[in-house]
C-alpha cells in the first residue's frame, strides 16, 4: 500500500493527514504552528513529527507517494510568495521541506482554500468542474477544472472574496479596495448587517445584539422563520448568487460548493443563493447545481494529499 501525506498549515496548528491513493484519511494529528523567527522552524518541525509518526507506524520511504501542503496564502511553482500569519515570504517549500526531511522527494504545495477545494472534488468524487466556496472569518475559494487545482499566474486563482460584490455602499477590505464578497458575506459582515436591521427596527425578530451574536444564531433565527433573520439570509444569498452567477459564466462548472464555518447554516443558505442566481444567471447555465461541502476542517488535508496524487495522474 502507498500513501501520501497531506499537510495543512495553519497560523495555531498544523495539521498532518495520512491518506491513501483512494482518498482514504488512514490517520492524523497535528502539532502546534511555531511562528517564532519569521517561521522559519516550521517546515523542519513538520519533517521531525513525520519522521516520528513513520518510525512509530512502521512506514517506510518507499511507502510514501509525497508530501502535499496547503498554506495560508498565494503559492506559485510550489514558492508560498507571502503568507502573512506564517511569516513567510518567498519561501521554496519544495527546497525547504526537502532539505528539512533529508531526501529528494515528491512535494506539491498549493494555497489552503484551493488546496481544501481539490480534497471536497477528491473525496466526493465529483465528475466535472468545481467551484468553491469558503465562507468564514474570511472568503476565499478554489477552482478545480479539468481535474486540476487552478492557482493562476499569481497564485491568486480561486480569491473569490475579492471579486467586488457591492457598489452602492462599498466598505473597505482587508485587501485594500472595497466592496469585496467578503466584506458583506463573511463573520464579522453578517452579524453587522443584523446589527443595522436591529437599530432599523423594521424586523421583527427574536434575535439580540449582545457578545453572543453570530451567524449561527442569525440563520437558526431563520430557519425558524423570525423576519431579521431571513432578511439577512436573503442580502447574503443575493450577494453570493451575484458573485456566483459571474463565476459560472466563466467557468460553467458542473456544481458549485459552499464551506466554510457559515455553511453550517445549510439548506436556508443554499435556498437564498439559488434564489438570486437564477435572477442573475443567463439561460444556459441557471440549472447549476449548489451543494453544501462535507469535509469540514479536514478538506485541506485530503486536498494537500490530492495534490500529489493529481500531479502523479498528470
Amino acid at each position: 500500500m502507498k500513501y501520501v501525506f497531506g499537510i495543512d498549515v495553519g497560523g495555531t496548528s498544523i495539521k498532518i493527514g495520512l491518506l491513501d491513493q483512494q482518498g482514504s484519511l488512514v490517520d492524523s494529528f497535528s502539532i502546534p504552528t511555531n511562528l517564532k523567527d519569521q517561521g522559519s522552524h516550521i517546515l523542519k518541525e513538520v519533517a521531525q513529527a513525520i519522521h516520528a509518526f513513520n518510525d512509530q507506524k512502521g512506514l517506510k520511504d518507499s511507502d510514501i507517494l509525497g508530501y502535499g501542503f496547503g498554506l495560508p496564502g498565494p503559492v506559485v511553482d510550489n514558492t508560498a510568495i507571502q503568507c502573512v500569519n506564517l511569516g513567510w515570504k518567498n519561501v521554496n517549500v519544495e527546497k525547504e521541506f526537502q532539505y528539512a526531511l533529508g531526501k529528494k522527494v515528491l512535494v506539491k504545495a498549493g494555497n489552503d482554500a484551493t488546496v481544501a477545494a481539490a480534497g471536497e472534488y477528491w473525496k466526493q468524487n465529483i465528475e466535472g468542474d468545481i467551484i468553491f466556496i469558503t465562507l468564514g472569518t474570511g472568503v476565499g475559494g478554489g477552482i478545480i477544472a479539468n481535474g486540476k487545482v487552478i492557482d493562476g499566474a499569481h497564485g491568486a486563482g480561486g480569491e473569490i472574496g475579492h471579486i467586488r460584490a457591492e457598489f452602492n455602499e462599498p466598505q473597505a477590505c482587508t485587501c485594500g479596495l472595497e466592496g469585496c464578497l467578503e466584506t458583506e458575506t463573511s463573520i464579522r459582515s453578517i452579524n453587522a448587517r443584523a446589527r443595522k436591521l436591529m437599530k432599523l427596527n423594521t424586523y421583527k425578530t427574536t434575535i439580540v445584539d449582545d457578545e453572543n451574536l453570530s451567524p449561527k444564531r442569525i440563520f437558526n433565527a431563520a430557519k425558524m422563520g423570525d423576519e431579521l433573520g431571513l432578511a439577512v439570509a436573503d442580502k447574503v444569498g443575493e450577494y453570493l448568487g451575484l458573485t456566483c452567477s459571474m463565476l459560472a459564466a466563466t467557468v460553467d462548472p458542473k456544481a458549485i460548493l459552499i464551506g466554510g464555518g457559515i455553511s453550517n447554516a445549510g439548506q436556508v443558505l443554499i435556498d437564498a443563493i439559488k434564489k438570486h442566481y437564477r435572477k442573475y444567471a443567463f439561460s444556459a447555465i441557471k440549472d447549476m447545481q449548489f451543494e453544501l461541502a462535507k469535509l469540514g476542517n479536514d478538506a485541506g488535508m485530503y486536498g494537500a494529499g490530492y495534490l500529489i496524487i493529481a500531479g502523479l495522474q498528470a
